[in-house]
Parts: C-alpha cells; sequence; structure tokens
C-alpha cells in the first residue's frame, strides 16, 4: 500500500517502537539510511542495523530477528517482489519498504495491512488497476448483492489472499491477466532515490540538516554515476535539490568571512565530469575517466598521440598535468574549466561538463559529490583485506560522516586503484579482440587469470568495467550494427564454488530510457536450460514469474544493469539459450 502521508503514516508509527532497519550494499541506501539515523538518534528511536547484499541475507536477517521485532524498515530491497511470500511474517508484522527498484510487485501495492511502501507519487508507476488483475465476475455479483451490509473491506481482503494465490501459480492466473502483468513486469528500471525521499521526510518535519541535504545529494548523484536514472530525471531532482541547498547555505559577506575550521557549506556546481581530478592529477582523472579515453581511444598508439595534442591544445605544460592538481599553478587553474571545454568540443568531446554539487568542510576539504560516490562504492566492495561483507558496509556508511575524513580518503585511493585496474582492463580487452559479437548482443568473458579479476568478482565493479568496456567499443568499432548492440560481461566469482558472475548493460545511446529485459531473459534462459543460477541482487525481481513465452528482442529497448550469479560448467548452454531467446 502506498503511503501518502510519510509523517503520520510512518514516522510517527514506528517513533515508539523498536525497529529493524535492513539497508541494501550501495550508496544511495546508505545516503537514506544516515538520514533516517539522524532523524532516529534526534528522535531517541531504538534500532538495529543490518546491512544485506541480496535476496538470501534478507531472508536470512529476518529468520534471525522476527521474534524480537515488529517493525521492519527496508531500504532500497523489497518492492519488486511478494515480499509476504518470500518471508511468511505473522499477522503482527508490519513493513516499510523505501526502495527505488520498479516495478513494484502488485501483490505489494494492493496489501492494505503488512506492506507499506515509502515512494515517490509522482513517479511514474502505471500499475495495473486492481479490478483488471484481481477482481473477477464472480465478485462483481458478490458485491451488488452485499452493497449494504458493510462488508467489503473483509470481503475484499479475503478475495485478494484467494486471488493473490492465483497470481503465484501460472497455471491458474488468467491468461489475459498474465498479459497484463506481462506489459507490466517485463521492463525493470529505477525510480526516485531512496536518499531524497527520506530527505523529504525530514523536511516535512521540519528536522532536515545540512548533513542530511548533503547525504541526499551523493544518494542522487549514485544514481546518476551508476547509470540508473535518465539525464532527464537528473536534471530535474537536481533542481529540486539546488532550492533546500539555497535555503540552507545562504550566507552575507561577513558570515563567509567568519567561517570556522569546523563549518560545512553545500555549493551548486557546473563542474567537469573527470572522475577524481581534484584529488589526483589531471593526466590521470583524463585516462581513467570512461568519456575521455573512450572519445580519444587511449588505448591506442594513436589514441596517446591525440591526448599529447590535446593537452598542447589548451596550453598545458605535461609536467603541470601529471602532478596533483592542488599542485598546479593558480594562473592555470583559474580559467581550467572553460580552457578544457573549449578544446574538448574540438576533439569531439561536448558533453565534459556536468550540473552537481561540492560541499566545503573547513577550510582546506573540498569534495564533488560524484567523489564521495566513487569513495564510498570503493569501500564497500574493498577486497584487499578480505574482510566480512558487514564490516566494508559499515566502513562505507562510516565514511560518509565529515567527522570520517580519514576513511573518506582512504576510499578516494581505493577508487583510483578501481579505475586504473578498469582502465587497463578495458584496454587489454579492446587490444585482444576479447568482446565479441554473439548476434543479438555483444560478449566478454574474463579469464581466471586476468590482472586485477579479483577485482571484478564484486557487482559494482563490474558493472563499472562493463560500461567503461561498451563505451570504448562502440568508440573504436567500425561495424554500425554492434554499436547499437547492448553487452554481456562474465567474470570468475568463486574459483572454488566454480560460479561466475555476469551482467548485462544496455546500448550504448544517448536516448536510453534506462529500462530493461535482461531480467525475464535470464530467468528465461536459466529455466529453459536448467542452468544453476542464483538471482540474488535486488536488481533481479526474485524467480516469482508468470511463465510467459513471449520476448521482445533486447535491442529494441534499453535497460539498467543486471546482475547474475552461474555455475561455470552452465556458462556456455546458459549463453545458447539467451541467444535463441533474443534473436
Amino acid at each position: 500500500m502506498f503511503l501518502s502521508d510519510f509523517r503520520k503514516e510512518f514516522y510517527e508509527v514506528i517513533v515508539a517502537q523498536r525497529v529493524l532497519l535492513l539497508v541494501a550494499s550501495d550508496v544511495d541506501a546508505l545516503c537514506a539510511c544516515k538520514i533516517l539515523q539522524a532523524l532516529f538518534q534526534c528522535d531517541h528511536v531504538q534500532y538495529t542495523l543490518v546491512p544485506v547484499s541480496g535476496w538470501q541475507e534478507l531472508e536470512t536477517a529476518f529468520l534471525e530477528h522476527k521474534d524480537q521485532f515488529q517493525y521492519f524498515v527496508l531500504i532500497n530491497c523489497g518492492a519488486n517482489v511478494d515480499l509476504l511470500e518470500i518471508l511468511q511474517p505473522e499477522e503482527d508484522t508490519f513493513f516499510f519498504i523505501c526502495d527505488t527498484h520498479r516495478p513494484i510487485n502488485v501483490v505489494n501495492v494492493y496489501n492494505e495491512t503488512q506492506i507499506k511502501l515509502l515512494v515517490k507519487q509522482d513517479d511514474d508507476f502505471e500499475i495495473p488497476a486492481y479490478d483488471d488483475i484481481f477482481r473477477d465476475e464472480e465478485e462483481d455479483e458478490d458485491d451488488s448483492g452485499n452493497e449494504s451490509d458493510g462488508s467489503e473491506p473483509s470481503g475484499k481482503r479475503k478475495r485478494f489472499e484467494e486471488v493473490k494465490s492465483c497470481y503465484l501459480s501460472k497455471h491458474f492466473f488468467p491468461p489475459f491477466r498474465r498479459e497484463i502483468l506481462f506489459d507490466y513486469e517485463q521492463y525493470e528500471y529505477h525510480g526516485t532515490s531512496s536518499a531524497m525521499v527520506m530527505f523529504d521526510l525530514a523536511w516535512i518535519m521540519s528536522k532536515d540538516l545540512n548533513d542530511m541535504l548533503w547525504w541526499a545529494i551523493v544518494g542522487l548523484t549514485d544514481q546518476w554515476v551508476q547509470d540508473k536514472i535518465t539525464q532527464m530525471k537528473y536534471v530535474t531532482d537536481i533542481g529540486t535539490l539546488q532550492r533546500h541547498v539555497s535555503r540552507h547555505n545562504h550566507r552575507n559577506e561577513d558570515e563567509e568571512n567568519s567561517l570556522s575550521i569546523d563549518c560545512m557549506r553545500i555549493a551548486f556546481e557546473y563542474d567537469l565530469r573527470l572522475a577524481l581530478y581534484q584529488h589526483w592529477s589531471l593526466f590521470e582523472s583524463l585516462c581513467n575517466t570512461c568519456y575521455t579515453s573512450a572519445s580519444l581511444k587511449l588505448w591506442s598508439v594513436q589514441g596517446q598521440k591525440r591526448l599529447q595534442e590535446f593537452f598542447a591544445d589548451m596550453g598545458l605544460p605535461l609536467k603541470q598535468v601529471k602532478q596533483k592538481f592542488n599542485s598546479m599553478d593558480i594562473s592555470l587553474k583559474e580559467n581550467l574549466q572553460e580552457m578544457i571545454e573549449e578544446s574538448a568540443s574540438k576533439f569531439g568531446m561536448k558533453n565534459l561538463r556536468v550540473q552537481t554539487f561540492s560541499i566545503h568542510f573547513g577550510f582546506k576539504n573540498k569534495f564533488l559529490a560524484s567523489d564521495i560516490v566513487y569513495a564510498t562504492a570503493s569501500l564497500m566492495e574493498n577486497i584487499e583485506k578480505d574482510e566480512p561483507g558487514a564490516d566494508n558496509f559499515i566502513k562505507a556508511l562510516d565514511s560518509l560522516s565529515r567527522s570520517n575524513l580519514d576513511k573518506l580518503h582512504q576510499g578516494l585511493e581505493l577508487a583510483k586503484k578501481q579505475l586504473r585496474a578498469t582502465q587497463q582492463t578495458v584496454a587489454s580487452c579492446i587490444c585482444t579482440n576479447l568482446v565479441i559479437s554473439q548476434g543479438p548482443f555483444l560478449y566478454c568473458y574474463l579469464m581466471e587469470g586476468t590482472p586485477d579479476v579479483k577485482l571484478f568478482s564484486k557487482p559494482v565493479s563490474l558493472c563499472l568495467l562493463s560500461k567503461y568496456l561498451l563505451k570504448s567499443f562502440v568508440c573504436s568499432t567500425k561495424n554500425k550494427r554492434c554499436k547499437l548492440l547492448p553487452l554481456i560481461v562474465a567474470a570468475p566469482m568463486d574459483v572454488e564454488q566454480g560460479t561466475v558472475i555476469m551482467v548485462g548493460i544496455p546500448p550504448e545511446t544517448e536516448s536510453s530510457d534506462k529500462k530493461n529485459f535482461f531480467g525475464r531473459a535470464f530467468e528465461k534462459a536459466a529455466e529453459s536450460t536448467n542452468s544453476r543460477t542464483l538471482h540474488n541482487h535486488f536488481d533481479m525481481s526474485s524467480n516469482l514469474r508468470l511463465g510467459i513465452s513471449a520476448v521482445v528482442s533486447c535491442t529494441n529497448k534499453s535497460f539498467i544493469i543486471l546482475v547474475i550469479e552461474l555455475k561455470m560448467e552452465d556458462r556456455s548452454k546458459f549463453l545458447d539459450a539467451l541467444i535463441s531467446l533474443l534473436s
């Protein structure tokens, strides 16, 4: 059930209760969690935080805590599955779900007792009407005979439970309703950032702080960096947040001169889309940013020559661009953005600046929102110390606090290593022709023994590599058809268990609507070949599908990144089925 008044129907309900927070392992979820934690601390709400990286961990966490808690808050998980069917909770258990994953499961939408959805009402849901899914002719006759007995709410609930059981079985659900649900569920995408939703709650209650606003900005930026939302959606939400930034950070000149060393100030920026360039050298940032590396084709000798020409066109000496950005001559940095943008347009890079926000901590520390996203994501998927996922989650969560700048700087260093490894792997794949056309999609497999292959056993890291690889391949190939194809990348996940992790990403087009079909295609291919797969990631809406055989070509629509885990020996037959399915 959608909640219309978050303050009354959500916060005032749980403020006097013990709450279990189940938070997904993504940066937007962490930011939403930080905002909610700040509100809980303000009102002394008792809560327990449990990080969950997939459906298995979510089920395990619920089973371990269901006897101690009655109220559960789920962040970026749970909306796109029938949660009650999966968890089988008691009737006095209640779930409040703040999740960006779409489409929302229709059973969650029409459950009026235990499922409470905290989502922006201005998102375009296109949810089928209740009568189209759950009502039949016999119910209409019953309604006409019982209009005056006042039993409609309980009768409707009873019928809902009866028809819901049919919904879960493809054998009994009427074909015309399966078609309606197919149209609704076939594409997966993302809605408004959960961090923005939580900030709206804080704002409604007049408890919003500058820290909360920054976390909302980072949550939105994570969606943009991970390519989960359209450019139009990003710009719209940036405009919404910009009004709050003006309200929270308005200072006159006297106040500016009296800023303390521990102050915090957020500012709107129209900045360069160069990864971590203010904490790196300009040379390294240009070489390891996807957009510039692919546009200049830096994996080739000719590309390296073009890079030298690019710096020469700007009049920037190599000695300057190869040292840390903070150490560059001030005279060169004064008009640097305009110089880079002007020269970039000559080299075919026309969109090198983007609307974003920056934050100042005291006098010295300045970060762009994208810097925080890269650092936090790298901490969360850090493999250097082989620590448990929960420990990495807590470190990433702590790095979002301004009192933990040391952890943030640690995350920035990890992010630099990841970006270098990503670009080196992309260059290797392009130069050795590892990206091959399989008909309806492109395919690349990172073999065991590939440098840094362990790094790409994590979903966010592999998705980042896949996005960079497709962009670079499109820039390098002369085959016009291949330029319009999506890409599937596979990498070893656990050598001892013999598993691989596989991701699917959209074609490289500017008009992408960020919707996907790979979720259904992956599940259908696994089902038809009896492949041993694990749909454990929250981007996959579990395996509760309706078994519809109709499939459309994946080149007709764009789609968000989808992740699946697969047994190594099943990889070939799974791919063969996928080719047949999408051809």
